[in-house]
């Protein structure tokens, strides 16, 4: 049977979700991961008492501890972030099989 000049094997195989949502977020969770540690840098400088750029904004080692709790907390939610919307980008897209059905190397 003979393919006609229109067919484009394209078509048969429906197109996945666009990616640039998950690159946005992995940029994202990125920066507010930078953010945490900044934060968490000032927080614990202002705790040992060596804040001279902070100047009077953490007056308090109350402040300090609240801002290096914090700070943790963005680095940790950040990180987390980033490893799952990395880990969704690089999931394959194609069509999936089982292990003992494809091609063996040695």
């Amino acid at each position: 049977m003979k393919i006609s000049g229109g067919f484009d094997a394209r078509r048969l195989r429906s197109r996945g979700p666009s990616s640039w949502r998950w690159r946005f977020g992995a940029a994202l969770s990125a920066l507010f991961a930078m953010l945490g540690v900044l934060l968490a840098m000032a927080g614990a400088a202002a705790l040992l008492g060596r804040s001279p750029a902070l100047g009077s904004l953490i007056a308090t080692p109350t402040a300090a501890g609240i801002l290096l709790v914090v700070g943790l907390l963005l680095l940790w939610g950040g990180v987390i972030a980033w490893r799952r919307c990395r880990r969704r980008l690089r999931r394959p897209s194609d069509l999936s099989l089982a292990p003992h059905l494809r091609k063996k190397h040695d």
